[in-house]
């Protein structure tokens, strides 16, 4: 009986057939040469969005371009400071740009005191610039006093953003 023990562990089952898809191609037919799809445009880098750099819009979005005074100043702060510390750097990487700094003031005093505050501010703004390379001869200046608000209300919000320094760019910019 271990003779049928042996024999019967050394019988083998045919193996399972399994079915195989066999992958037939279409037939080839004549219809000339194939063309290949189109690719994508190949690029070096990412693909930049937002303002053409050296444009106006450029300075405007990503440098800033005004500053703003307490009542009866036209000294600079530390946050004025980091806008004309990015206005100097943008200045000297576009050496062909002009610009004009206007100094503004809010509604309250007369007309001659407010052109001279404005002048003051537009000139502190102009120094600076100068004191961090851009040339002197590269910025005008010119006082709007009261007469040019950015918010024509009689309130202390509207006053605290109308005494300010504007910098905008004259010529040379690009885009």
């Amino acid at each position: 009986s271990g003779l049928g023990l042996a024999l019967s562990a050394c019988a083998s089952k045919p193996p399972v057939q399994e079915e195989v898809e066999v992958y037939t191609p279409p037939p080839v037919t004549e219809r000339g040469p194939v063309e290949p799809a189109p690719r994508p445009p190949v690029t070096s880098g990412p693909v930049e969005t937002g303002p053409v750099r050296g444009s106006v819009d450029d300075f405007r979005i990503n440098v800033g371009e005004r500053v703003y005074f307490d009542t009866d100043r036209y000294n600079v702060d530390n946050y004025d400071l980091e806008i004309l510390d990015r206005q100097a750097a943008w200045l000297n990487a576009y050496p062909n740009v002009r610009v004009m700094v206007a100094g503004n003031a809010d509604e309250r005093g007369t007309r001659e005191y407010n052109l001279g505050l404005g002048e003051r501010r537009a000139n502190s703004v102009k120094d600076y610039l100068v004191s961090r390379g851009v040339a002197a001869s590269r910025i005008e200046t010119i006082s709007y006093g009261k007469e040019k608000p950015i918010d024509g209300r009689s309130t202390p919000e509207a006053w605290e953003i109308n005494r300010n320094a504007h910098t905008q760019i004259v010529s040379g910019q690009l885009g």
